[in-house]
Parts: C-alpha cells; structure tokens; sequence
C-alpha cells in the first residue's frame, strides 16, 4: 500500500478497512485479517495496525473472538457509512466551502458540475 504524507498512516489503514467494508470484500459477521496479517501485508509495524483496529473496536465496526480474531460487526456497514458521512460534512464540506468563497462560486456553478457529471453524454 502507498502511504501519503497528509494523514497518519493508521488512519490511512481505517480508511482501507472502511473501503473493504463498503465495497463488500470484508462481510459481516466473518472473521477479518488478523493485525499481523495486515501488518506483514501493509509493511507496518503491527501496533500501527492495533491502532487502527482499536479505533474500529471503539466505533463497534469490529469486535473480537477470543483465540479467533477480530470480526466484522452485522451492522459495520451503517456504521462506516455513518462515520464516512460525518467526515464528509465536517472535513470535506467545510474545506469546500471555503474554497468556493475564495474563489466565489455559488451552488448555482455546482449544480451545474453537477449535471454535467451526472449526465456526461449530454456535454
């Protein structure tokens, strides 16, 4: 995996987790990659991966069996949904927003981008 700079590479390991999850590789209730699994696998050290695990386990998105590993919780989809969510309104959003004041954008120009977005044979 390639680490960017701007964001502690646990984060960057929560972040890939969610994406298992929203995308379906990782399915509820089943058993997920053990720390080390992940660690070997990301080149990390094992305790960055632990971190990021804990954050899940805090957030009920996982939950471990003794001697079996960590699990995927039935509802971690919601709940990674949720938590994505409010990422996006209160990081991403508000990052956006200021941008479109500096450059003075309104949501009129967005919903056109929009639009074309949505509809790109109709450019």
């Amino acid at each position: 995996m390639d680490f960017k700079d701007n964001k502690p590479i646990y984060r960057q390991i929560i972040d890939y987790s969610f994406n298992c999850i929203l995308s379906g590789m990782w399915e509820p209730d089943q058993r997920i990659p053990s720390v080390r699994e992940l660690a070997v696998g990301m080149s990390v050290n094992t305790h960055t991966v632990l971190k990021a695990f804990e954050y899940m386990q805090a957030h009920d998105i996982i939950y471990p069996r003794r001697g079996m590993g960590f699990f995927l919780a039935s509802d971690a989809k919601e709940r990674v949904n949720g938590t994505r969510r409010e990422e996006f309104y209160n990081e991403t959003l508000t990052s956006l927003f200021a941008e479109m004041k500096m450059l003075d954008i309104d949501m009129t120009d967005i919903m056109e981008q929009w639009r074309r977005y949505n509809n790109p044979e109709q450019q």
